[in-house]
C-alpha cells in the first residue's frame, strides 16, 4: 500500500465530500499518522472509510467521522478535553494536538496501556489516561470544556452535559442501528442547553450502555 497516497485519498475522496472544510481538520488528519493505530491484521483498513476493531469490540469511527467530530466542536488551544473511550487513542492523538490538555478514559487496561505507548512514541504528552467504568458511580469533581464520547447510546443520557463548563461543547451519538443521530450539546447557562443535530450514522454501543430489550407479539 502507498501509504502517503492511501492518507491523500482518505482526505480527498472521504473526508471533504462529508462536508468538512476546516484547514485545521484537514491539515491535522493529514500530518497524524492514522496507520500507527491500527492493529495489524487490519492495516489495509488504516484509511478506508470503515469501522476498524481494535479488540474488545471495540473500533476505530471511519475517518470521515472523526473529521465532522473534531470540526464541529472547533477545540481550541487552551481548552480541557474529556474523551470517554480512548480506544486506540487515535482520537486522543487528534485532541491532544488541538486542546490544552486531555483526560481520556478506557474501560479496558490494555488499550488504554496502548493508547499510552503510541502518544508517548508521538511526543504528545498533554494527556492522562484513566482506567475506569465511564457509566458507573460518575463523580462529578471537574468540568471540561470539551467532552468526546466515542461510543454511542441507545438513548441520550446527561450524565456527561453535567461536566460541561458553561460555553462548553459535548459530542456524542445516540439511538439504535442502523440509523443513530450525531448530536452537539452547547451549555448555554448553568441549568440550560443546546442540542444541535449534526448527521445521521451507526457506531457501537460505549461499553456499560444499557441494552434496550424489544420484542414483537
Amino acid at each position: 500500500m502507498d501509504i502517503e497516497q492511501a492518507r491523500f485519498n482518505m482526505i480527498e475522496q472521504q473526508i471533504r465530500p462529508w462536508e468538512v472544510f476546516d484547514q485545521t481538520v484537514l491539515d491535522l488528519m493529514s500530518q497524524t499518522p492514522r496507520e500507527k493505530f491500527v492493529p495489524e491484521e487490519y492495516q489495509h483498513l488504516a484509511f478506508s472509510d470503515t469501522n476498524i476493531p481494535v479488540g474488545h469490540d471495540q473500533v476505530m469511527m471511519s475517518p470521515k467521522l472523526e473529521a465532522r467530530m473534531l470540526q464541529a466542536l472547533n477545540i481550541e488551544s487552551h481548552e480541557r478535553v474529556l474523551e470517554i473511550g480512548t480506544g486506540s487513542g487515535y482520537i486522543t492523538a487528534l485532541l491532544t494536538q488541538l486542546a490544552g490538555s486531555v483526560t481520556t478514559e478506557e474501560i479496558y487496561a490494555d488499550l488504554s496501556v496502548q493508547a499510552a505507548k503510541r502518544l508517548q512514541n508521538m511526543s504528545l504528552d498533554n494527556v492522562e489516561f484513566v482506567v475506569t467504568d465511564s457509566l458507573k458511580k460518575r463523580q462529578f469533581f471537574n468540568r471540561y470544556d470539551v467532552i468526546v464520547v466515542t461510543g454511542s447510546l441507545p438513548t441520550f443520557d446527561p450524565i456527561f452535559q453535567e461536566q460541561l463548563e458553561i460555553g462548553g461543547g459535548l459530542f456524542m451519538i445516540v439511538g439504535e442501528s442502523p440509523v443513530m443521530e450525531a448530536l452537539l450539546i452547547t451549555r448555554t447557562a448553568e441549568r440550560e442547553w443546546d442540542r444541535l443535530s449534526l448527521f445521521e450514522t451507526d457506531l457501537p454501543a460505549l461499553i456499560g450502555a444499557p441494552i434496550i430489550n424489544k420484542f414483537t407479539l
